[in-house]
């Protein structure tokens, strides 16, 4: 049940130096917390007194407006009990068309991109809903110390960060939104999709013996992706329509038309409002029905016929490949037998009532009087309570770098204080430990996370597929 404490990998190169654009810091901010998420622990450089001192001095300072005065602000949809108003929409077409023309892709029409926008903010709007609803926020100094870490990582102060951003001809003050909701999605969906995610000792053997007869993996892949969505429970009719649609895109690409144009004008995948681009995967790290599309195209720059998922249908394109190398583990690691009990804060529970409940809980087990393993099978937030909390045994890099921390440092049977990570608050308990030979496990939970991650994409799209059938949705305008 390790799974719950991990996360999916994927391998990007953030652009540095002053050429940045909005949609490349977001991506680059997306790419850290996704590490964080899966134990690779990225630095995080803690600021010093001048740059937060450097950093509120900018935040003062006033934001650009980016639309004009005549916009009338009016509802383009109604989410829920919520509203995306027509300035919105406004908006994100003006920052999308910036951001595409500054990867060299033209954009699509107007109606076209206005389509997939207004998709793309429902989508956006319904992911933050649920997380407020989970009693998830993203406060500012978190947010602020985001956005310190993004501009370290391109090599940048906040300044000029700040006036890059407005130049793009986008506020501050909307980019600091915009930064804001990204976390907030990024996190919900840690939740939601990643700790469900279920891989079996069966499947780990499989994936080993294939594995074993397989040519050599030491390649790795730049994906462009366009998918058109089926939604649940589709008639034959809409299956026919949302085929066509895929049909019509594929047309386009054939006689030369831009995949990342038709990407940003067709798909429904998360990436297509960045052309489409996946960004670099390890071979075994993507799904088996688009690998075997993929090794059929002979040349960079090709693309695949349309393949058909259960969540819909798909083109690929080969951006890039390259050889990777992979260095054998050998030495000697210790593995924790361990468990928890996981609570989150909700809007009936804040954090600190969570930290103050799981403290009580501590107090019960320590003095004998409720043991670990009922009050995890009570009120654990996970598919392990069920199991009274237990998690198996894990290796070196299977957990969140605060949650391993404290499980290192508890001697056999000590219960933690309450250990915050981005899954929520925990009670740990280490129940065993023992030295292995890091080979075998190693292979093990690489063969794991790869596994993990073929399901991702496939686990993630049926969520954001489940959740947009089941809200409700009224357009105000002309878009469907």
């Amino acid at each position: 049940m390790r799974h719950i404490l991990h996360m999916n990998q994927s391998k990007s190169t953030m652009r540095t130096g002053a050429a940045l654009s909005l949609s490349s810091l977001l991506l680059g901010l997306v790419l850290s917390l996704s590490a964080q998420a899966q134990g690779t622990d990225p630095k995080v450089v803690s600021p010093t007194a001048p740059i937060e001192d450097s950093l509120a001095e900018t935040l003062k300072k006033p934001a650009k407006k980016t639309i004009k005065a005549d916009v009338i602000n009016g509802i383009a949809v109604v989410v829920n009990d919520e509203v995306i108003t027509k300035m919105e929409v406004a908006e994100k077409i003006a920052s999308i068309e910036r951001s595409l023309k500054a990867q060299g892709t033209n954009p699509p029409s107007r109606d076209d991109l206005e389509k997939q926008i207004v998709e793309r903010l429902i989508i956006d709007r319904l992911q933050i809903q649920l997380a407020k609803e989970q009693g998830m926020r993203i406060d500012d100094m978190m947010l602020d110390r985001a956005l310190l870490r993004m501009a370290e990582q391109n090599k940048t102060s906040m300044q000029e960060m700040r006036n890059q951003i407005e130049r793009d001809g986008t506020s501050f003050a909307s980019f600091r939104e915009e930064i804001r909701d990204e976390i907030m999605m990024q996190r919900i969906r840690e939740r939601e999709v990643d700790s469900k995610i279920q891989v079996s000792e069966l499947e780990v053997d499989n994936f080993l013996a294939a594995e074993a007869i397989a040519p050599s993996k030491n390649f790795e892949f730049n994906l462009g992706h366009i998918m058109v969505r089926v939604p649940e429970n589709a008639t034959p009719d809409i299956i026919a329509q949302r085929n066509a649609r895929a049909q019509e895109a594929f047309k386009k690409l054939r006689i030369g038309e831009d995949f990342a144009k038709l990407a940003a004008a067709y798909s429904d995948s998360v990436e297509a409002l960045k052309g489409g681009e996946v960004g670099w995967r390890e071979q075994e790290k993507i799904p088996p029905l688009f690998m075997d599309a993929v090794n059929k195209i002979s040349f960079v720059g090709g693309f695949t016929e349309i393949l058909r998922s259960p969540n819909g249908f798909h083109i690929i394109k080969l951006l890039g490949k390259r050889p990777v190398e992979k260095v054998a583990a050998t030495s000697t690691v210790q593995q924790t037998n361990v468990r928890h009990i996981v609570m989150r804060a909700t809007q009936l529970m804040s954090a600190e009532q969570v930290k103050a409940s799981l403290l009580e809980f501590k107090q019960k087990i320590e003095n004998k009087t409720a043991k670990f393993e009922d009050i995890a099978k009570m009120n654990s937030m996970d598919s392990a309570a069920g199991k009274g909390g237990d998690l198996g045994w894990m290796h070196p890099g299977d957990g969140f770098p605060e949650f391993e921390a404290a499980m290192n440092k508890l001697a056999v049977n000590e219960v933690s204080d309450p250990v915050e990570t981005q899954s929520g608050f925990h009670l740990i308990q280490v129940l065993e430990r023992k030295m292995t030979e890091d080979s075998q496990e190693r292979k093990r939970a690489e063969a794991r996370q790869a596994v993990r991650a073929r399901k991702s994409d496939d686990a993630l799209q049926d969520w954001l597929r489940q959740l947009r059938d089941r809200a409700y949705v009224e357009f105000r305008n002309a878009q469907k």
